[in-house]
């Protein structure tokens, strides 16, 4: 007996300095994965090095580093996608079927591609498309002819498509104009706005869409309200100042969801620049009445062709006035198409500040615009040609990848809806970082170098630190 217990002893002792040893290498042993995406190369999104974590005293003045402070945890993320338009659509149907399928994996299947979870797409026509069009009979007010029988053609085929091959999606729809009757310029081109006799029914015109649409099996997660309210554009577009879209929310679109049982869907105002983002979310939200109905605030970022500030800052500032409130990115491109930029590192390199910026301000989604236009930049009905992250060559039945996929690549793919963003911080202003933790526990860190030459630095995370190294003008995610 006294055997047996002394060798149960010396077992359980043994037993236990081994636990302990495989306890110290596993702790020790962890490890950050590194996918690199870099111009000087052929690594797109490729899983580049294996690096160990090691215990990290004070860094020094001299080190580089990206800082992960896993305590301190932010909003919860949404997803990123982009949008299917009728132009995307088009294009989408004039492909080969090898490409449509190759297409589809490249944006939605998580493992083939980059794993989009979000579709966006036009209420109505917009400029990407080949026309321009509404879903009723000129001066049908009461919407008796209401009709979404030119969806059926291509849009609504391939949003179906792409929803079949992600996991799940988050769909929202925006409109760019009501029918011209409904507007004081009886043109649905060039801005006007929408007359207050017509309010309850362009109110009624989204109820019909959305059940239209869910009809189809296609559900309907939001809505923005107008985009880009304050843009008299060559293309369909229409007016609100921050009252009557305040207005026109409170007491017409608001009761009308409500009252046919379509409280749950998410409204999202402004839908515009950031420039005015800050005036046009205080006179919303302010307003207890238009606030209930408000879902989050939408934002674009057209406003940085002017040669100006980006205006990241305003992104934050929402944020911290309206912090019960979501922040979503609803559409964003590289304008003025030339094929000779196809692969141009700076479009990517756009995407990426972008995106690291608005998530580390409060952004909890981020939509790119088409998912899919020609070799021209098209088809936009009023000549509007612009990029998108993979193009359709119909002369040639090809997909070309630009940057931007690839950019756009090393969020979509890695960060998981319901990860929340981490705050963190970098020692020194050539790198710019961002990151989550996803609902399985995992990290996931972004890192840009916005610099030239290639970079050594350190990721600290929790007081141990991996050495990494960047290449020049790159962008790599790190999983760990």
């Amino acid at each position: 007996m006294k055997v047996s217990i002394a060798l149960l002893l010396v077992s359980s002792i043994v037993f236990g300095q081994t636990k302990n040893k495989i306890n110290t290498e596993n702790k020790q042993s962890k490890s950050v994965t590194v996918y690199t995406t870099s111009p000087e190369s052929d690594l797109k999104i490729a899983k580049t090095n294996q690096e160990l974590f090691k215990p990290a005293g004070q860094p020094l003045e001299t080190q580089l580093c990206v800082f992960v402070h896993p305590t301190k945890k932010n909003q919860t993320f949404l997803g990123i996608g982009g949008a299917i338009t009728d132009a995307s659509a088009e294009v989408f149907a004039a492909l080969p079927k090898d490409k449509q399928e190759e297409l589809l994996n490249a944006y939605f299947d998580k493992e083939k591609g980059i794993g989009y979870t979000i579709i966006r797409t036009n209420i109505n026509s917009c400029d990407f498309g080949s026309d321009s069009y509404t879903y009723i009979e000129e001066g049908d007010k009461d919407l008796k002819t209401f009709s979404i029988e030119h969806d059926r053609a291509f849009k609504i085929p391939m949003i179906k498509k792409a929803m079949a091959k992600a996991d799940k999606t988050t769909f929202y729809a925006s409109p760019w104009s009501p029918p011209a009757f409904m507007k004081d310029t009886k043109n649905m081109l060039k801005g006007g706005k929408l007359l207050p006799e017509y309010y309850q029914s362009w109110a009624n015109y989204y109820v019909k869409f959305v059940q239209e649409y869910e009809k189809e099996g296609i559900p309907v997660w939001g809505l923005t309200i107008q985009n880009e309210p304050m843009a008299t554009q060559t293309w369909e577009s229409c007016i609100y100042t921050a009252e009557e879209e305040r207005d026109f929310l409170k007491k017409y679109l608001g009761p009308t969801l409500h009252k046919n049982g379509l409280k749950n869907l998410k409204i999202t105002v402004w839908d515009h620049n950031r420039d005015l983002l800050t005036q046009r979310a205080t006179t919303m939200l302010d307003d207890a009445e238009a606030a209930k109905y408000v879902w989050g605030i939408g934002f674009h970022w057209y406003e940085s062709w002017s040669g100006g500030n980006p205006m990241f800052e305003n992104v934050a500032k929402v944020h911290q006035m309206y912090p019960d409130k979501n922040l979503l990115f609803t559409e964003g491109c590289v304008e003025k198409f030339n094929a000779e930029n196809y692969q141009l590192w700076a479009n990517g390199q756009r995407y990426g500040r972008s995106m690291i910026h608005d998530f580390n301000n409060g952004t909890v989604g981020w939509t790119d615009w088409n998912i899919l236009l020609d070799q021209n930049g098209g088809p936009n009905h009023v000549g509007n040609f612009c990029f998108s992250p993979i193009h359709g060559d119909l002369a040639t039945g090809e997909l070309i990848y630009t940057p931007s996929y690839y950019f756009i690549g090393h969020f979509s793919k890695f960060i998981k809806p319901g990860a929340k963003n981490i705050t963190n911080s970098v020692s020194r202003s050539q790198l710019i970082a961002t990151t989550f933790q996803n609902p399985n526990g995992e990290f996931v860190t972004i890192v840009m170098n916005e610099s030239d030459k290639e970079l050594t630095y350190f990721l600290n995370n929790n007081n141990q630190a991996s050495e990494l190294k960047i290449p020049a003008k790159a962008i790599q995610t790190l999983i760990y």
